[in-house]
């Protein structure tokens, strides 16, 4: 990790996304159980996501492609995403 807490290849965790910012997905690293089944709910690279509710101790909840679900925190950890400026 360098020092603006970005991995190698451009991407940071979800995880460290706040409430309200957007970024689009990057890569999935986790097992091929985990990639297959978040690319089946839609969770592919360059999917735009919104993070409507991070609490630290507690799951985020994210929104994508219409839908809404709730991550926990060692999972979101895994999706790699480029974080999106506003306007």
């Amino acid at each position: 990790m360098n020092s603006c807490g970005s991995i190698s290849g451009g991407g940071l965790p979800l995880a460290f996304l706040l409430e309200g910012e957007e970024g689009n997905v990057v890569e999935v690293r986790g097992g091929r159980g985990l990639a297959q089944r978040l690319s089946e709910m839609g969770l592919t690279p360059s999917t735009k996501v919104l993070v409507l509710r991070s609490c630290p101790q507690g799951p985020m909840l994210i929104s994508f492609r219409g839908s809404r679900i709730a991550l926990g925190r060692g999972i979101t950890m895994k999706i790699l995403v480029s974080r999106l400026e506003g306007p």
